[in-house]
């Protein structure tokens, strides 16, 4: 099973996750009575559930109103936070609300200028903050999706201004921005704030994976949480339950064209990219400009390596560009390696063999090479022939 989180239409903030949560089945009396709890201890709160329609969708809105908002400061927040008890409450959900507050601590702390200790929180009100964040995360662990991979679709930010304690600030806040460092977003679709820190915060502590398209997988539960402004569009939090046929995640696609690159410059540089983390490494001969014949370098990595690939493409090729595409889904079997016993000329060898599959189905099978290379030069025989062996052994093992 996997989540998606869909905060594309209408961004996302505290009380949206809430209500998209309770709309996929997370136990509403047990939500209210741990939110109220926290929350009274640091002001007057009142939360109040219900279903409502936002440009005809059918969602659940946690309506959380404080009438106290006063800044607080973020150690003293933690501190009594710590203090409280609760019977549902574990640990690992404490520690996980700790997080949050820290993620928007060290933004703050950031956008200013100065330390976790002076951090004041002044929109996040003590008693509404602590109610959305503790309410997100215990329904987020009550419906145990914290067990399950969780992808998120690009952020939408929104636009125009808003009037904050340090005046009017366009929209995202600097704390938003801050927070969705390296998270797919993009401005609009209206001149509202549609993320807000809190939500943001929530966001890039439960996400494993952002990605810019649905991953493959057959949706099963979809929950939608609304928010309180009236945008003229559905105004809602979409979250889904779904299950998966196969694995994905996201990957960086780096791209040049070379024509004056000798090609034992070539060759050097395809091992230095795979000693350095690439994924995959392809060149592709290609004609340029004025006919000249060059070659397409494409190179796959992971998202975290991108940097570090395209510094060494250009310290060995000396191009001045390098085309970087990122977070490019990617969908991959499930894949698994099989060892296997083989027969070659009456001595006993073993084998690996690399499986795909597509759930329990085997889609592709394979000896590894350097395997049967291995064989090949100790035993005298054709590589061709000892890979027909090891994946005759192969069929065989799997069928007994």
């Amino acid at each position: 099973m996997t989540v998606i989180i869909d905060p594309r239409g209408s961004g996302i903030a505290g009380n949206m996750i809430v209500g998209a949560f309770l709309d996929m089945g997370a136990n509403k009396d047990e939500l209210i009575d741990i939110m109220q709890y926290y929350a009274s201890h640091f002001g007057d709160i009142n939360i109040n559930i219900e279903k409502v329609k936002r440009s005809g969708i059918s969602a659940t809105f946690a309506n959380i109103q404080c009438k106290d908002k006063k800044p607080v400061k973020y150690t003293e927040l933690i501190k009594k936070f710590d203090q409280i008890e609760h019977p549902k409450m574990t640990p690992e959900i404490k520690e996980s609300v700790k997080k949050v507050f820290m993620t928007l601590a060290e933004a703050e702390a950031h956008v200013h200028g100065t330390t976790l200790e002076k951090v004041h929180f002044h929109e996040v009100g003590a008693a509404d903050a602590v109610a959305d964040i503790t309410g997100a995360i215990y329904a987020f662990h009550e419906l145990k999706l914290h067990k399950q991979k969780v992808y998120c679709l690009p952020v939408a930010l929104g636009g125009g201004s808003v009037k904050t304690m340090h005046g009017m600030l366009t929209v995202p806040a600097p704390a938003t921005v801050e927070i969705l460092k390296n998270v797919p977003t993009f401005g609009g679709p209206v001149a509202k704030e549609l993320t807000t820190p809190t939500g943001a915060a929530l966001l890039v502590n439960m996400v494993d994976e952002f990605c810019e398209f649905y991953p493959a997988t057959t949706i099963k539960i979809t929950g939608y949480g609304a928010g309180k402004l009236d945008l003229g569009s559905p105004n809602v939090l979409r979250v889904m339950i779904a299950e998966t046929t196969v694995n994905s995640d996201s990957v960086s696609l780096l791209e040049t064209n070379l024509d004056t690159v000798t090609g034992e410059v070539m060759g050097h540089l395809f091992s230095r990219l795979q000693d350095e983390g690439a994924l995959d490494v392809s060149m592709i001969p290609i004609i340029m400009k004025k006919n000249r014949p060059g070659q397409l370098l494409r190179v796959i990595s992971r998202p975290k390596d991108c940097d570090a690939l395209v510094e060494v493409i250009m310290r060995e090729t000396g191009t001045l560009g390098i085309r970087v595409i990122d977070y490019a889904h990617r969908d991959i079997a499930e894949r698994e390696i099989i060892p296997v016993e083989v027969n070659i000329d009456g001595y006993k060898y073993q084998v690996r063999i690399k499986v795909g599959k597509i759930g329990n189905e085997i889609i592709k099978s394979s000896p590894e090479y350097e395997d049967v290379s291995k064989i090949s030069d100790e035993t005298g025989v054709p590589i061709k022939d000892v890979m027909k062996v090891a994946e005759e052994a192969f069929n065989f093992q799997m069928k007994s």
